[in-house]
């Protein structure tokens, strides 16, 4: 069997209609293999229409994900996705041929490539507050920026799930938001009044008037067309570089630090992780653990219950007790910090 009718079978038949993934997935799939044919095709030596399904091989894969890293400096997050697009073709073929199970279940065994994770990127409240202050608002596209960055940090959305919110998500009576996640995955989330109030006046007053086709998208662009995750990544750009110095933008990616920042809002205000897990749409509550890393209010309070426990446990120990008596306080806490 070729490929080619394989990739077809793939993104025509199973993506869609079998396991009914977002057109985001596939888009990201497609561009996987927009690579990888060219590069087996290549590699042997004959043409794209010519390669067979025999020909995706454990070794091939292999060799497509090292040219990912060496030749087009591809970043070890970005190999993994490549990877995983890869992988999913590779169920398709087990579930589909089961004559290939053994070598697909070869290409699946394929571990992902662990990498170095920098610490989440937030803003804090003042740099907050500055974005939002540099936002001219007089012109019809400034409200509908300061808008869209609102919104970002009220509701702590994707930029994907920002781009395909429709009219009728909004319910300004209920402050309610409906969004489609990952997964094909509806969430509804409460609003700030002052979020609720800002939508309903951009939508009444400041939305430009929008294509036939986009009459349904909250945002548009000024082209009358919906706009897009790129074009809110460029707003956001925009504004974080007209206000925050180049080294403090290097770790704040323009889009998810608005995400961030609503979840470390959300954990310095008492907010329980199941809470935040449900506002920012996170299937596993593991990935929404990762910002208790960094919320040093709720650590001081652990590092206060910590200092307590060992007052009482290790009371007669000379050392802690020097420790514990020590004038200043901060010190105590700077020396937790530093184990």
């Amino acid at each position: 069997m070729k490929l080619s009718t394989c990739l077809h079978q793939f993104f025509s038949n199973y993506l869609p209609h079998i396991k009914g993934v977002s057109q985001h997935t596939i888009r990201a799939y497609r561009d996987a293999f927009k690579l990888f044919i060219p590069f087996a095709a290549n590699r042997l030596k004959i043409k794209t229409g010519s390669l067979m399904l025999d020909h995706l091989t454990p070794d091939m894969v292999l060799a497509f994900l090292v040219d990912l890293e060496q030749k087009r400096q591809n970043a070890p997050v970005t190999r993994n996705h490549r990877l995983a697009a890869i992988k999913s073709l590779a169920k398709m073929i087990r579930f589909m041929h089961p004559e290939k199970k053994d070598v697909v279940e070869k290409i699946m065994a394929i571990p992902q490539k662990r990498y170095q994770r920098k610490l989440i990127g937030f803003l804090y409240p003042d740099e907050i507050f500055k974005v939002m202050q540099s936002v001219d608002l007089y012109p019809q596209e400034g409200f509908r920026d300061y808008c869209l960055l609102v919104l970002l940090y009220d509701s702590g959305a994707r930029a994907t799930e920002v781009a395909t919110l429709n009219l009728d998500y909004f319910n300004q009576e209920q402050r309610t938001l409906v969004i489609l996640g990952k997964g094909n995955r509806f969430r509804q989330i409460t609003l700030m009044p002052e979020t609720s109030v800002l939508l309903k006046n951009y939508i009444d007053k400041y939305r430009k008037e929008p294509k036939p086709a986009y009459r349904h998208r909250l945002f548009i662009n000024q082209r009358g067309k919906e706009l897009t995750r790129h074009g809110i990544y460029r707003v956001c750009k925009k504004y974080l570089t007209a206000t925050l110095p180049p080294k403090r933008l290097k770790s704040l990616s323009p889009v998810h630090s608005f995400r961030h920042s609503c979840a470390m809002s959300m954990l310095s205000s008492g907010c329980s992780l199941s809470d935040i897990r449900i506002q920012l749409g996170h299937e596993d509550l593991k990935a929404t653990m990762v910002y208790l890393q960094l919320d040093l209010t709720n650590k001081r309070k652990v590092q206060k219950k910590f200092t307590e426990f060992n007052r009482s446990v290790l009371i007669d120990h000379p050392e802690i007790n020097a420790l514990f008596n020590a004038q200043n306080k901060d010190e105590i806490m700077a020396w937790l910090d530093n184990l």
